[in-house]
């Protein structure tokens, strides 16, 4: 059995842990108004017209699905947590134009040339082989197709999220300690030093990788209009929050 086999396995059961207050963690579930419209915004005006081919890597319990499916698409939505699926065909049950997928987002096992568009949230800092995962994207999407990634530098805070940062870990001080449960921060910490962005994944790393598996016209598109709408309402401890990490949108194209 292969280190990355392992590491696979560690991070699927991690998740699937994790589906049972995903959508409660901030961050993680999207709130409906100006939040949805946020993360909404750059699928409305970067995705090919409605009704379009998309394929949603790690779905998880679906509620980026939501949003793309709300657009008019037809979304296939992958994950490969049975755990995660579960929850997100509850959420979606009796929908049309949408269909859920058990499978490895690295090796989607998809037709050639099958998609419109790709799209994903929070995934790309934990592929276990990402030239890999690239070239298996850039061979389902159809010429043409659209990629469209959310994600950010999860391993450090970015230099001006450093008093954040700082702010975060006084509160937990002062509130008794952290909220997040001991064995699944140590689980995190583990997964993170054996993944190759475990060190931290950057726009100006990442370019580069997709080019070479065949991406052009990238593009980096601000995700401060999603950070805005979170800290609407959010409460002291969850705006902080949106400003420790270096979070980014990419857009590229086959």
């Amino acid at each position: 059995m292969s280190a990355n086999h392992d590491l696979v396995e560690d991070i699927r059961a991690y998740w699937s842990e994790r589906s049972r207050s995903f959508d409660a963690d901030f961050g993680h579930g999207i709130a409906p108004g100006a939040e949805a419209r946020a993360w909404a915004a750059p699928m409305r005006a970067h995705l090919p017209p409605a009704p379009a081919e998309v394929l949603e890597l790690a779905c998880g319990t679906g509620e980026v699905t939501r949003l793309v499916h709300d657009l008019g698409h037809h979304v296939t939505a992958l994950d490969f947590s049975e755990a995660m699926l579960r929850v997100a065909r509850a959420k979606h049950a009796g929908k049309p134009r949408l269909r859920f997928l058990m499978a490895d987002a690295g090796r989607t096992m998809e037709p050639d040339a099958r998609y419109d568009a790709i799209l994903c949230r929070h995934l790309v800092w934990t592929l276990t082989e990402p030239e890999a995962a690239f070239a298996d994207w850039h061979r389902i999407l159809k010429p043409g197709g659209r990629l469209l990634i959310y994600d950010g530098n999860w391993a450090a805070p970015r230099p001006g999220g450093r008093w954040a940062a700082a702010a975060l870990r006084l509160w937990e001080r002062l509130a008794g300690g952290s909220l997040v449960d001991p064995q699944m921060a140590a689980a995190h910490e583990d997964i993170m030093r054996r993944l190759p962005f475990g060190a931290g994944l950057t726009y100006d790393r990442l370019a580069p990788m997709l080019e070479a598996a065949g991406f052009r016209d990238l593009q980096r598109l601000s995700h401060d209009p999603i950070a805005r709408a979170q800290r609407r309402g959010c409460g002291l401890r969850n705006s902080l929050k949106t400003r420790v990490y270096d979070r980014f949108i990419l857009l590229a194209r086959k």
